[in-house]
């Protein structure tokens, strides 16, 4: 596995902000966040289970540019692979 980092959370001060990274290895995106609480988990059961190998993590609004900056870089990459760019 090789992760490209993507970047931190730019508003938080600490070295475990939230954080985003590409797998470049298959393209998924990885996501370090903050665990939801009770509440939230609750809300987000009423459309199914969450096996015990899954969280639900939350990252703030502010990020949602980085995350499109992660899906870009790994749209791109899956489209290069498709078209024999990339192995």
């Amino acid at each position: 596995m090789t992760l490209r980092f993507i970047a931190k959370d730019p508003d938080t001060g600490s070295n475990a902000s939230p954080t985003v990274w590409v797998d470049e290895t298959d393209d998924g995106l990885l996501f370090q966040g903050w665990k939801a609480g009770e509440e939230t988990l609750a809300e987000c059961l009423k459309t199914g289970s969450i096996p015990d190998y899954e969280a639900v993590i939350k990252i703030p609004a502010r990020m949602i540019g980085i995350v499109r900056e992660a899906c870009d870089v790994a749209e791109r990459a899956r489209l290069r692979r498709a078209a024999g760019e990339l192995p």
